[in-house]
């Protein structure tokens, strides 16, 4: 910044804090005005960047100098909003804090222009994913959807925002921009039943019409010309040549598709937009009663079909009221004033709630689902302080909401000078300021400011007026000396006062508001009759605008003015919360013309702007400030002790520095980091001792004849590298060339090999077959499986599936070599007997799948067991296997305790020392059990021995592991049958 103070006089100074008549308004706008001249249109005051609207194309906007302006020292380059920009989102990934851009002035000033730049850095400097891609261009898109829906062409600008946006953009901690959040505030609902001549209502219904499809018009019931419709005809300038709706329009679909909307919500929306303009054509007629009554019913019949109502029910809520007196409801018929205003008051309903709608929508296709902490810019897009020559209510919000503006900005510049002074260790000295606290209070204090007045004039019971609300506030707040009416009033100001208006004493001066509307405007009732009709509509966006429980709700809906007021309050502690940066934009002439500066209009603005008060603030310290290493690097040369290079600590040099050039204690303070100067004097006359400096310096060196000799050398130095690189450079692509040659070649006999895959292996596919089975089995060695049970196979290239085949059947019949080499005989023998088991029960007999991890015993009989005597009878029969067992009698069934010894050639039934039956296999005809979850068993013995008893029947715990032993030793086929019980 210092480098252009040499040419201040041409171009002015770039931070008016610079200025020496810092007071003097004259040389504010005339710094302002050689600036703009230039094309110069950026100024900063301190870190407050003003901006002046050039009406034209400057070239300031490219890649080239956002790239330049990323990631440089807020000083270091020209005043630019990508500097104000490029500082708010350094400091915000390094501090980890979330942070507010204000941008105000006047309509027509440029403050939707400079939001769109500010985004725009964003969108091409952050660093940006694929996957958030999509976040980023729905963040940018959303402005023309907004700017449809909320702007107008007034008669100060083509492109006038009617609502106040602040829009949160989301960082991640890597500082790429993941979603975003907006917010609305007060749009301007009146203007779609009325405008201005010369003015339009909202840019959406004549897009609409002049760039939708003939067969969307057709099923709205539109036609293409807007002189057609009441509601965008008033202003007398339905087409304006300066504004291109049919491209806008092609904008606006693009960005609806971006966003999400889908064609359901779309076909309601445009319904939404078709039954405003249809609504204001419903023309009213008297009838004998006095009574309103619509002769043509064509609109409502539209009407009813796009917002899904029944056209009798619409057209007797334009024409009557229900009115409810304790636990009756009265319909009473409406005058024709009173159903205009109810068919007005419905339009504007519709339309206000349906922006809400449009708004919460976009904030849903914005929200990010990632729920870890993310830091935050915020853009305040509002509107600046307004003076018309006539001004409502509106005029009101508008600048109460700048009151409020101007008090945070003064606090937080004061906070923020106050801090710096304390971190650098330099006296803070007490700055007087005008505190607009007072006129704050005056409007918005609980039970005595004009809007808690204002509120109780329009629920009071009986006739309340515009007049008695007027009277109220003489009585309530006529005391305050920042309000003023006609009655209040001297003789000398009740000249400029009119009997319906009161005068307020603003920070930026006075300001006259006529009350005329003031309570129908702050009121913004629907008739219920009307509300019922919208809640119950068809139409989906209407059915999430008017939900149906504001019917039960009996209380009365908050007034505009205590909304405002609330939404304010919210919006003040979203920006307290977060650090500031501010942009006041200011507009050079009413016509908008290039290179046109308009003296009376421009002080008009910095009055209301506010900007005086900011720089007397900002300027009541020290002028300029920088830090040492900063200052040092730039004017070292006009010290000895410092020149070339100063080895010790900045702050010693700076000290030493400044002695030398001669500064006076009275001109400077060194804090702990910087230098402050208080006098822009003072750096003035440094900086031309520098511009002079520069020029010996400039000598000097041309004076050596060494950089000639150095340059020489180096000439010939780069001569032979350049001719060496051309060597090694031929070297090295001749070797690239062999490379790629023979990866050509190995490439095309593989491709050869591959169509010819399926062919007897010859030269064409012997490489290609040769790596794929090589692939194949290095692949097939980390998938062979590690047991008998393991049935995985790695698949097969389809010349290999023989192969695989092959060594799969090889790999199964190995792992069961192995586990079979690895059993004993004693495991051998248990897994025959289960294989037994299986054969005989598997599927047959209940409980059998419970036993099959359980081992068969060798006997369940010690040799203890058994009686000695038994063991004598038996004789050389080895008992092979013995069991404790149930025996049951043939008649009676009486259960006995017997033991079962199996041996070679018996079975032998045995009580205590008593063998009580014998049963030779041979005579053995069968075995039988049930199908069902119990032990029993019959051994069923051949009828022609004489010697038997008879079949036994037996019952015990092991029936499985008894009647499989009993099979093997009988060694005949189907010796076991499995009997189905009931």
């Amino acid at each position: 910044m210092e480098g252009t103070l040499t040419a201040r006089d041409k171009v002015g100074v770039q931070d008016f804090v610079l200025l020496d008549a810092y007071t003097s308004e004259s040389a504010f706008v005339d710094n302002l005005r050689k600036r703009f001249r230039e094309n110069l249109i950026y100024t900063y005051i301190g870190t407050l960047l003003v901006s002046v609207n050039p009406y034209q194309e400057l070239g300031i906007y490219t890649a080239n100098q956002m790239e330049l302006y990323q990631g440089v020292n807020f000083f270091e380059l020209p005043p630019h909003v990508y500097a104000i920009a490029d500082n708010a989102y350094r400091m915000m990934c390094s501090e980890l804090n979330n942070h507010f851009i204000l941008i105000s002035g006047e309509s027509g000033a440029g403050k939707t222009e400079a939001s769109k730049k500010i985004l725009q850095y964003f969108a091409v400097t952050c660093p940006m994913t694929e996957s958030l891609q999509i976040a980023r261009d729905r963040l940018l898109l959303s402005n023309p959807v907004l700017e449809a829906f909320g702007n107008a062409k007034t008669l100060r600008n083509d492109n006038s925002s009617r609502f106040g946006k602040y829009m949160d953009i989301q960082f991640d901690f890597k500082g790429i921009p993941v979603g975003g959040h907006i917010i609305s505030y007060l749009i301007e609902k009146s203007r779609v039943v009325y405008q201005n001549q010369g003015e339009r209502n909202f840019h959406i219904f004549y897009q609409l019409l002049e760039g939708a499809e003939e067969e969307l018009l057709a099923y709205l019931g539109l036609e293409r010309d807007p002189r057609l419709y009441k509601y965008l005809s008033q202003g007398q300038h339905a087409r304006e040549s300066s504004i291109n709706d049919k491209n806008d329009w092609k904008t606006v679909s693009n960005a609806f598709s971006v966003i999400d909307f889908t064609d359901k919500d779309l076909e309601n929306l445009f319904g939404i937009i078709a039954s405003v303009l249809h609504l204001g054509n419903i023309t009213f007629k008297e009838d004998d009663n006095g009574c309103a009554t619509i002769p043509d019913t064509h609109e409502i019949k539209w009407i009813a079909k796009l917002l899904g109502v029944h056209p009798l029910v619409l057209l007797k809520a334009l024409t009557h009221r229900k009115i409810e007196a304790k636990m009756e409801e009265v319909i009473c018929p409406l005058t024709i004033d009173l159903s205009v205003y109810a068919r007005d008051a419905m339009a504007k309903a519709v339309y206000g709630r349906t922006f809400t709608w449009l708004v919460n929508k976009i904030n849903s296709s914005l929200v990010n689902k990632d729920f870890t902490r993310k830091t935050v810019i915020g853009l305040l897009d509002i509107y600046g302080f307004e003076v018309f020559d006539k001004n409502g209510f509106e005029q009101f919000c508008i600048n109460y909401c700048n009151e409020k503006l101007q008090q945070l900005l003064i606090e937080r510049t004061l906070k923020a000078e106050q801090t710096e002074y304390e971190l650098e260790g330099i006296e803070w000295e007490p700055i007087q300021y005008f505190n607009n606290k007072i006129i704050c209070d005056l409007v918005e204090e609980r039970h005595k400011g004009i809007i808690s007045i204002l509120d109780e004039e329009c629920i009071r019971p009986g006739p309340a007026t515009d007049l008695s609300f007027l009277e109220k506030l003489e009585e309530k707040v006529g005391k305050h000396a920042h309000f003023q009416t006609r009655k209040l009033a001297g003789p000398k100001g009740r000249k400029r006062i009119g009997w319906m208006e009161f005068c307020l004493l603003h920070y930026a001066g006075e300001v006259t508001y006529c009350t005329k509307g003031f309570l129908e405007k702050n009121n913004d009732l629907l008739y219920r009759h009307l509300k019922e009709v919208l809640c119950w509509s068809k139409n989906s966006i209407l059915g999430e605008c008017f939900l149906v429980a504001e019917l039960k709700n009996r209380r009365r809906p908050p007034t505009v003015g205590t909304q405002f007021k609330n939404s304010l309050s919210s919006l003040l502690e979203i920006l307290i919360s977060k650090v500031p940066s501010y942009i006041r934009c200011i507009k050079p002439n009413d016509g908008k013309e290039p290179s046109k500066f308009d003296d009376l209009l421009i002080r008009h603005q910095i009055k209301y702007l506010g900007l005086m008060e900011h720089l007397r603030v900002r300027r009541a310290g020290f002028a300029y400030r920088r830090k040492y290493e900063h200052f040092l690097q730039r004017y070292k040369s006009l010290c000895p002790d410092t020149w070339p290079h100063w080895q010790g600590p900045p702050a010693e040099g700076v000290e030493r520095l400044i002695k030398y050039i001669g500064y006076k204690p009275e001109e400077y303070k060194l804090g702990k980091t910087k230098i402050f100067i208080r006098f822009p004097k003072t750096l003035f006359a440094t900086e031309d001792a520098f511009e002079f400096s520069k020029h010996q310096l400039v000598g000097r060196i041309q004076a050596t004849y060494k950089g000639c000799l150095e340059r020489r050398a180096y000439l010939e130095k780069r001569r032979a590298a350049i001719t060496l690189e051309a060597h090694w450079r031929g070297a090295l692509a001749r070797k690239e060339a062999e490379r790629r040659k023979w990866a050509v070649q190995v490439i095309r006999k593989f491709i050869k090999g591959f169509i010819n895959r399926d062919k007897p292996l010859c030269p064409d596919n012997e490489e290609f077959v040769l790596l794929v089975r090589k692939n194949y089995i290095l692949n097939l060695r980390h998938h062979v499986p590690k047991n008998v049970l393991d049935k995985s196979w790695l698949k097969p290239p389809g010349i290999l599936e023989n192969v695989s085949t092959t060594l799969r059947r090889m790999c199964t019949r190995n792992l069961v070599r192995k586990y079979c080499s690895g059993l004993s005989a004693e495991r051998i023998a248990q897994m025959r007997q289960k294989v037994v088991a299986s054969d005989i029960f598997r599927g047959k007999k209940d409980g059998y799948s419970e036993t099959l991890n359980q081992p068969f015993a060798d006997s369940r009989l010690d040799g203890d067991d058994i009686n000695p005597r038994v063991l004598q009878f038996i004789g050389n029969e080895k008992i092979l296997y013995g069991i404790p067992v149930m025996k049951y009698d043939r008649t009676g069934f009486k259960a006995r305790q017997r033991q079962l010894l199996l041996t070679q050639k018996a079975a032998y039934v045995v009580e205590l020392a008593k063998i009580k039956q014998r049963i030779e296999y041979s005579v053995l005809k069968g075995v039988s059990t049930s199908n069902l979850c119990d032990g029993f068993f019959v051994i069923h013995i051949s009828p022609d021995d004489y010697r038997q008893k008879g079949d036994a029947i037996l019952e015990c715990e092991h029936v499985f592991e008894a009647v499989t032993k009993l099979a093997m030793l009988v060694k005949r086929e189907n010796i076991v049958r499995v009997i189905q019980g009931r």
